[in-house]
């Protein structure tokens, strides 16, 4: 769960992180107000939208006074930004933020993220930030300083940090400053079951002061119902609405732009399943994940999500049947899906694991259509060849 920029600084800021002044606004009329009650010599405007690259498609403003914030405002509210993020479409921007405009000397980009590869969290810096930082790294990977922390939650070695903090602000730098910020990440990391915490920019000002200009802050869905404060902050406007119907009911599902609806169980699962369609010269319209704790209820939920979609032509059954999701709970969900959507596309169904034989005889008993496989690569080359014939 992504959280807006606005959001982000204010949980950094109750954990002692300087950011600027500012506040929300729902309409032109409110960020005067804003801009009145902050009385900065010099304001940012900026859309709150889920997605970076904001400023380059002008949803950052800069404005002198409350009359120009409100222009400015006016301008980026009920207006579609697209950026590198969005896609084509865009996103509507409902509300702005308006703070202090920060004048910075340098630009520095730092974050602590869960690094798979590395296989551990991570401080990551850069010490020459801003919104073109991903095409510096990209240029140059050597740019990047990099400082694993402890799996255990504890802080990294004193000596460490300070060294990864010179190597960012300078040795003549604040580097106690930053010290300080590199502490907040790695502890709330960890803290929040956040994958990722982002500051870009992280201004160094010429009066030596290190201020968040911009964050960014992903929590991890699984872990959020430790968090029902952090869960109360997500923007349901600004998330796909199919993908949020299937996390309500247990499943992990990413829409995509093929046509074969894929329903598999474990990730590892679903992603082997994915490379082998696209070997196969297939498409898949989406990734799923049933979680283990999914009733058959839920996941007829998430399969009617596919029902739904008139580019699906086919449906891919590829479960493994374990753990508190056996074969026959699938069948079930199938089944009831198909009773609540009423449209019938062709399935292509191979399970294995706990319950599987039971599974492939209630298909035959519920009467569902289906072709059988007993093996991933047989069931990939079925999906792919009605997927072929629906699309003739």
């Amino acid at each position: 769960m992504n959280l807006h920029e606005f959001q982000a600084k204010e949980i950094l800021a109750r954990r002692g992180v300087r950011v600027p002044a500012g506040r929300i606004a729902w309409s032109a009329e409110e960020a005067e107000a804003v801009a009145r009650e902050l009385a900065a010599q010099r304001f940012a405007v900026k859309a709150q939208i889920l997605a970076g690259g904001r400023g380059q498609a002008g949803g950052v403003k800069f404005a002198a006074t409350s009359d120009t914030v409100r222009s400015a405002a006016q301008s980026l509210i009920g207006s579609t930004l697209v950026t590198r993020q969005t896609g084509p479409e865009g996103r509507k921007v409902k509300r702005v933020y308006v703070e202090e405009a920060v004048s910075t000397s340098r630009d520095i980009y730092v974050a602590a993220l869960v690094d798979r590869r590395a296989g551990c969290p991570m401080l990551i810096g850069v010490s020459e930030g801003g919104e073109d930082v991903e095409e510096r790294i990209a240029r140059d990977e050597n740019a990047v300083r990099r400082l694993p922390l402890p799996l255990d939650g504890s802080q990294p070695a004193e000596d460490d940090l300070r060294d990864f903090a010179a190597s960012l602000v300078g040795q003549d730098g604040p580097v106690e400053k930053a010290v300080d910020i590199l502490r907040v990440l790695a502890s709330a990391l960890g803290e929040l079951d956040a994958t990722l915490i982002e500051i870009n920019p992280l201004a160094l000002t010429k009066g030596g002061d290190l201020i968040v200009v911009d964050a960014k802050l992903t929590l991890d869905d699984n872990a959020l119902f430790r968090h029902p404060d952090l869960q109360a902050l997500r923007d349901e406007d600004e998330q796909d609405a199919v993908e949020f119907e299937a996390q309500r009911h247990d499943i992990n599902f990413v829409r995509m732009d093929g046509d074969i609806g894929v329903v598999v169980n474990g990730a590892g699962l679903a992603l082997a399943t994915h490379d082998m369609l696209r070997d196969a010269g297939g498409a898949p319209a989406n990734f799923m994940d049933i979680r283990t704790t999914a009733t058959s209820l839920q996941i007829a939920k998430g399969i009617g999500l596919l029902l739904a979609n008139p580019g699906v032509k086919v449906l891919l059954i590829n479960v493994h049947g374990g753990g508190m999701t056996s074969c026959d709970t699938i069948v079930e969900a199938l089944s009831i899906a198909m009773r609540w959507s009423g449209r019938r596309v062709p399935v292509v169904f191979r399970a294995a694991g706990q319950n599987a034989g039971y599974a492939e005889k209630m298909m035959v008993d519920r009467r569902i259509p289906h072709e059988a496989a007993k093996t991933i690569q047989d069931a990939v080359r079925l999906a792919v060849a009605q997927a072929g014939k629906r699309a003739a």
